[in-house]
C-alpha cells in the first residue's frame, strides 16, 4: 500500500494558489524530501496531509484514510514535528514527552518514554527544562513528541532549519534508522543539499510539482564542464552529467595519449534545482 495518494489537490487564500492541483504517490517506508524555497507551499501541503486544513478541491489519501473525514483514526499512526516546536518551555523533556503521550493512551508510556530519549540522545537532559534547551535541542524534543506512540509516518515540517551542522547529522541520522525500521518519512526542506539525503524528492515552486525523482536523477539533470588539456592547451565543453555523457566525449578524443590532464566540474544539486525553478519562473513570464 502506498503511503500517501494526492490526486488533484488545491488549496487557495484568497487569489494566492498554495497548493496547485497536486498528483503525488508515497510508497510506504521510505525517506520523502520536498524542497522548495519559503512560500512554495510545502508546509500548506504538510497540514493538508495531517487534516489540519480543508484542501480547497482535490482528494488526499494517507494510509488509505481521508485525513479530514477520518482523522481520529488516522492521527493513531501519524506523527507530526510542526516548523515551530511546540513544546511547553516550563516542563522538562521527559514530561512534555510524557504529556503528549497520554493523549494517546499508550500502554507503558514511562518505558517507552525511555526508550525514545534514549534513541534521540536526550536521555542526559530528560529532567531539565526545555526552556533551557537551544533550538536544536528543542528539535529533537519535539520529534520525540512526534513519535512516542510509534507511528507509521512521520510528517517533519523543515526539521532542520535553524540548528548547527552537528545537530543536522545527528537528526539525519536518527531519520534514516526510523526509515529502516520500516517508518514513512514525509519532510518538508529548504534546504536543497539535503535533498542528497532522500530516498526520493519533488521540488515545488509556487505550489506546483516542477519535478520527482531520485535524487541520482536529479543529479543527472544537471551540466558538466569537461576540460582536456591537450599539446598544453585547455579544450573546454559542457555535457550531461551522467557517465555515458562523459564517455561517450572521450570516445569523441579517441583516448588521445597527448591528453595530459582530465578536469570535471559539475552542477550542484542546489544550482540543479535552481536552474530547474527558474526555467518554470521563465516559462510563466512567457
Amino acid at each position: 500500500m502506498n503511503a500517501i495518494e494526492i490526486t488533484n489537490l488545491s488549496k487557495q487564500y484568497g487569489k494566492i494558489l498554495a497548493i496547485n492541483h497536486m498528483d503525488l504517490v508515497v510508497p510506504e517506508g521510505m525517506i520523502y524530501g520536498i524542497v522548495g524555497s519559503n512560500g512554495a507551499g510545502k508546509s500548506t501541503l504538510i497540514k493538508a496531509l495531517v487534516g489540519s486544513l480543508r484542501p480547497t478541491s482535490g482528494a488526499a489519501r494517507v494510509l488509505g484514510l481521508d485525513p479530514l473525514n477520518e482523522k481520529w483514526e488516522l492521527r493513531k499512526q501519524i506523527g507530526y514535528m510542526p516548523q515551530s516546536p511546540a513544546l511547553y518551555d516550563d516542563l522538562t523533556a521527559r514530561e512534555n514527552i510524557l504529556f503528549f503521550g497520554k493523549a494517546q493512551s499508550i500502554n507503558e508510556l514511562g518505558k517507552r518514554t525511555d526508550e525514545i530519549l534514549e534513541f534521540t540522545e536526550l536521555s542526559a537532559r530528560a529532567s531539565d527544562k526545555v526552556g533551557t534547551f537551544s533550538g536544536g535541542m528543542k528539535k529533537r524534543v519535539s520529534l520525540c513528541c512526534a513519535m512516542v506512540h510509534n507511528p507509521k509516518i512521520l510528517f517533519l515540517d523543515e526539521p532542520t532549519a535553524a540548528i548547527d551542522p552537528h545537530l543536522k547529522i545527528l537528526l539525519w541520522r536518527l531519520f534514516r534508522k526510523l526509515a529502516q525500521s520500516g517508518v514513512t518519512i514525509f519532510l518538508s526542506t529548504h534546504q536543497m543539499d539535503e535533498v542528497l539525503l532522500c530516498d526520493k524528492v519533488t521540488i515545488m515552486s509556487n505550489g506546483e510539482i516542477l519535478a520527482t525523482d531520485t535524487p541520482q536523477k536529479l543529479i543527472g539533470l544537471g551540466k558538466s564542464r569537461l576540460t582536456l588539456t591537450v599539446n598544453g592547451i585547455e579544450k573546454s565543453t559542457t555535457i550531461g552529467s551522467t557517465s555515458q555523457n562523459l564517455a561517450s566525449e572521450l570516445q569523441k578524443s579517441g583516448f588521445d595519449p597527448k591528453i595530459s590532464s582530465v578536469a570535471i566540474q559539475t552542477e550542484s544539486i542546489e544550482e540543479i534545482i535552481l536552474s530547474i525553478m527558474n526555467q518554470r519562473e521563465e516559462e510563466i513570464k512567457r
